[in-house]
């Protein structure tokens, strides 16, 4: 069930601003009214859009008369305050959205969160997108494309007869080729998009395939969505861009409602992810909301970014981890902080987990970097583990650079647990007297290699020949530096527990090492 705080963090996004909030954010919002001055027939609803109102004063009486908990009214800020006291007298809260917002879009967005809580294709966009692509290329007389603010492309109209090499080939690799992207950044055609609701012509290229194009972008407010691209070797009529320009507003609508659906969704999987991570008595049922197998799984702990952009990269990755039909994607993903965490059912064989992260990587763009760590194999309420494990593999990974895209824990567990042991051992005052401290001490002072000796027997398990080995030098040496630390320290070699504690200790003085 929507509420209230999510309203208002979804509408944040388009530009609007909580002016109010007298009642709980909590208070749950069931249906939506629409101002119609034409209707003298009283209207109630949990959520007043005042549409045609003139001023922010008869708009709150309309919402006390509607019974409302929340209004929305389109206008520059400040508000004001008496209509503001009335609206807390009434218990309504208030949000306050820039004017270049239409009606027609916020009414989609709240209709979108309201009333659109069943199942949708997560991210895949309305399901007759396509369908309007072909009446609007009835209506310009020429094949239409749909594309994100990416250049991939969402829907395309259905005739292809005549289509140039560089529609099809846009079609057949479901986004703009890098070629034709520098071409129209060269033309300004990505700028004109970003600044300008006006249609732009695009003359032919036949280097590159194309007979023109005509370009409009699709915008919500400030914001672009994407772009229409129309097939033609001329410029459009005046009354054909008029249709282009209808068609980009109704565009926009639909991919205002398609990204509510997805962003509901995957708030719904985040925060069930998220419960399993933290560690949660109903893990098997919670498991089974998620669409979920029985059996073991795997957390799998990912970072990207773009040079200093981390959070933009992070953000596109969780986009695509929670692409589409939830049943047919094998994981379940969550963004925490700048990690995006995903549960994907895996057992003894990571191979499913490596396949999963390559497969995240080929469809983002080349420019991202990306690192990962995953957790071993766990069952439902053994999650918890396996996330932290992840995150220690995540961890090791970066501190490796230019390494494998990910560290496995079963393949690293040594590694992490020596990680471990360096993070308990140093988060504690260090020893200041001990075999290896007063060792360091004395290499320090008389230029000595007593500590390399010393992790060279002890690597060695003991072996004189392997140990001098690595040092480069006679045993006879190995067995007289033994005895000369044993004149400056309590070694006691022969107890196992000390010659462990030595090693951890010697771990911790290699961390802290430049």
């Amino acid at each position: 069930m929507l509420r209230l705080d999510r309203l208002v963090n979804v509408l944040g996004g388009y530009g609007a601003r909580l002016c109010c909030a007298p009642a709980s954010r909590e208070v749950e919002l069931r249906n939506v009214v629409v101002h119609d001055p034409t209707d003298p027939r009283p209207a109630t609803g949990d959520v007043f859009l005042s549409v045609g109102v003139d001023s922010a004063a008869e708009a709150v009486r309309l919402a006390r008369s509607a019974r409302a908990a929340a209004l929305l009214v389109r206008g520059s800020p400040p508000l004001d305050e008496h209509a503001l006291a009335e609206a807390r007298d009434g218990g309504i809260a208030v949000l306050l959205v820039e004017p270049e917002v239409s009606w027609s879009q916020l009414f989609g967005v709240v209709y979108g969160l309201v009333l659109e809580g069943r199942e949708t294709e997560a991210g895949r966009g309305p399901t007759d997108l396509f369908a309007f692509a072909d009446m609007l290329a009835a209506e310009v007389g020429s094949a239409v494309t749909i594309e994100d603010q990416m250049s991939r492309v969402l829907a395309y109209s259905g005739l292809q007869q005549s289509a140039d090499p560089a529609r099809l080939e846009t079609i057949l690799g479901r986004r703009v080729p890098d070629a034709m992207r520098r071409l129209f950044e060269r033309k300004g055609v990505f700028a004109h998009l970003a600044t300008s609701d006006e249609p732009l012509f695009v003359g032919p290229s036949p280097a590159h395939g194309i007979r023109g194009r005509m370009v409009v972008a699709v915008r919500a407010g400030r914001e672009l969505l994407g772009s229409i691209w129309v097939e033609c070797e001329h410029p459009l009529s005046d009354e054909r861009r008029i249709v282009l320009g209808d068609g980009a507003r109704a565009v926009a609508l639909h991919l205002l409602r398609s990204r509510v659906s997805a962003d509901l969704e995957r708030q719904v999987e985040s925060d069930l992810v998220i419960r399993l991570l933290e560690g949660t008595a109903d893990a098997p049922a919670v498991i089974s909301r998620l669409g979920l197998p029985r059996g073991r799984f795997r957390v799998i702990a990912l970072q990207a970014h773009i040079a200093e952009e981390r959070h933009a990269a992070v953000l596109l990755a969780f986009e695509r981890a929670t692409t589409g039909f939830g049943w047919s994607r094998p994981g379940r993903s969550a963004l925490f902080g700048n990690t995006l965490y995903t549960l994907l059912p895996c057992d003894s064989d990571v191979t499913p987990a490596r396949d999963w992260l390559a497969g995240i990587v080929n469809v983002l763009p080349r420019r991202v970097t990306v690192s990962a760590g995953v957790g071993g194999a766990a069952g439902p309420t053994e999650l918890p583990a396996s996330r932290q494990e992840a995150d220690e593999s995540l961890a090791l990974r970066a501190a490796r650079p230019g390494g494998a895209l990910a560290v496995v824990y079963d393949e690293s567990w040594d590694e992490i647990l020596l990680q471990r042991l360096r993070a308990a051992a140093s988060s504690g005052r260090a020893p200041a007297r001990g075999p290896v401290a007063e060792l360091t001490r004395h290499d320090a002072e008389h230029g000595t290699r007593h500590i390399a000796t010393l992790r060279a027997w002890l690597e060695s398990q003991g072996d004189l020949a392997v140990a001098a080995g690595r040092l480069g030098v006679h045993p006879n040496t190995v067995r007289y530096r033994l005895r000369k630390m044993a004149e400056i320290t309590d070694l006691r070699l022969d107890l196992p527990e000390k010659r462990l504690a030595m090693i951890i200790a010697l771990a911790v003085v290699q961390e802290r090492q430049p």
